[in-house]
């Protein structure tokens, strides 16, 4: 067994265990947020990257297709009433 600290001082062993810890913490804080923004700044780049093109034709005519069938549907049922 090694021979005891003084009473005032932590062995040498010890502080740099406790150092290494805490540098962990601070690691394994930091892990998920730098993985988020990451993974954010991925999704936004792809968003931007497919707007327009060779389907913005298709997707604007499905959109309109939806609003007019909704108006329609709205229109219907208050001529009901």
């Amino acid at each position: 067994m090694p021979p005891a600290a003084p009473a005032g001082r932590p062995r040498k062993g010890a502080a740099r265990a406790a150092a290494t810890l805490h540098r962990m913490d601070y690691v394994s804080a930091i892990v998920p947020p730098l993985v988020m923004a990451v993974l954010f700044i991925g999704v936004i780049v792809t968003m931007i990257k497919n707007q327009g093109g060779a389907n913005k034709a298709k997707e604007d005519a499905a959109v309109d297709a939806a609003f007019a069938r909704a108006e329609a549907a709205e229109r219907a049922a208050g001529e009901e009433r």
